[in-house]
């Protein structure tokens, strides 16, 4: 399929000052859209100008949930060329959720070079300052204007992108985090593995209840016994306990995500104990207490990495390392953004050059 393009006939002031971008506040001047129908399939790709859709009450995606997202960056070098960071990781895994949601897969070829033009249409707003990036966030949602549960039978799939500062206002630091015992993010079986709206609503009001206690994010467990260790709020989460790296293992109500695989590709690449299995909160706090080595940071998109400083599960609130960034920690941060920033080699082949 060809990609037609229309230029947006007035363009938006570039911010003035990088430093104070923010995070998901502020988008570029076009957009990708394409459309199914069950007798056409995918067609009308086109980049055009970012505006607001027009949606009938009657929706589906309003009020059934049926969609899929995907988050990933685009990072300018210092000598000025844009790439990406294994795009092709983020279309495989949006095809993953589409099969769970009953939403027909996209070529992930044919998405990569939709982006790839996007962003050269766009690629003014990918920002340069130190720790900025452009934001992707790829979507699909059902279109059919019908009240009753089905899957619907079309769908409109689109890219935005928004240039980005940190994550976390405060940078690369420790961060508080608080252990849900009352409420649940997923349960095996379901669809807590697919990058989908309604895992993240599910997260909303235990993720209010550790902001107002002061803890940034929540850590959730099983969804079973309540006993081992899931992921946080927005990343997947590893542990470093007696030099060996451990992951809670994917068992279908944990997000596969990019930045979790690569750093056990880099843990593997550099010798490091790596193994992905059940944790069980109760060990990873009684390593701490016993005065055994211990680091945890969570890994994601927007965050890269989040070293984890205190814990709070029931009454007890442990803190990890002193509540500094470990060695573990900064090394896989440091690697990753110096690969992703091109200030590093890429050992194993994970940019994607776009201009």
């Amino acid at each position: 399929m060809e990609i037609t393009i229309t230029k947006a006939k007035e363009l938006k002031p570039k911010p003035a000052d990088e430093s104070k971008l923010g995070f998901g506040k502020l988008f570029t001047d076009h957009m990708f859209n394409m459309d199914y129908a069950p007798d056409e399939g995918w067609h009308n790709p086109r980049i055009e100008p970012y505006a607001s859709f027009q949606m009938d009450p009657a929706t589906m995606v309003l009020h059934y949930g049926q969609a899929i997202f995907e988050g990933l960056k685009g990072y300018r070098t210092e000598a000025g060329h844009i790439q990406l960071f294994r795009p092709q990781e983020n279309f495989h895994r949006s095809n993953s959720s589409n099969r769970l949601l009953c939403i027909p897969e996209i070529d992930e070829k044919f998405a990569l070079n939709a982006l790839k033009q996007l962003i050269t249409v766009e690629k003014d707003w990918v920002p340069s300052a130190p720790g900025t990036s452009l934001y992707i966030r790829p979507t699909v949602i059902a279109t059919d204007v019908f009240l009753g549960v089905r899957a619907s039978s079309t769908y409109r799939f689109f890219i935005i992108l928004s240039p980005v500062g940190a994550y976390y206002p405060g940078g690369f630091n420790p961060v508080k985090i608080w252990v849900s015992t009352r409420h649940v993010r997923a349960v095996r079986g379901g669809v807590g593995e697919a990058k989908t709206p309604g895992n993240y609503a599910a997260s909303l009001h235990a993720g209010d209840q550790a902001q107002k206690r002061g803890y940034t994010q929540v850590l959730w467990l099983d969804g079973v016994e309540q006993k081992y260790v899931e992921e946080v709020g927005s990343m997947n989460i590893f542990f470093v306990i007696g030099g060996e790296l451990v992951t809670p293992a994917l068992n279908g109500s944990i997000l596969p995500g990019v930045t979790r695989d690569s750093v056990i590709a880099l843990a593997r690449l550099w010798g490091i104990p790596c193994t992905e299995r059940r944790v069980a909160i109760r060990e990873v706090l009684d390593a701490q207490i016993q005065g055994q080595s211990v680091e945890v940071f969570g890994t994601g998109t927007a965050a890269v990495i989040s070293p984890v400083g205190i814990i709070k599960f029931g009454n007890e609130v442990v803190e990890i390392g002193d509540n500094e960034v470990g060695p573990v920690t900064e090394r896989f941060y440091k690697e990753l953004t110096d690969i992703q920033y091109g200030r590093a080699e890429d050992p194993l082949g994970w940019i994607e050059p776009v201009c």
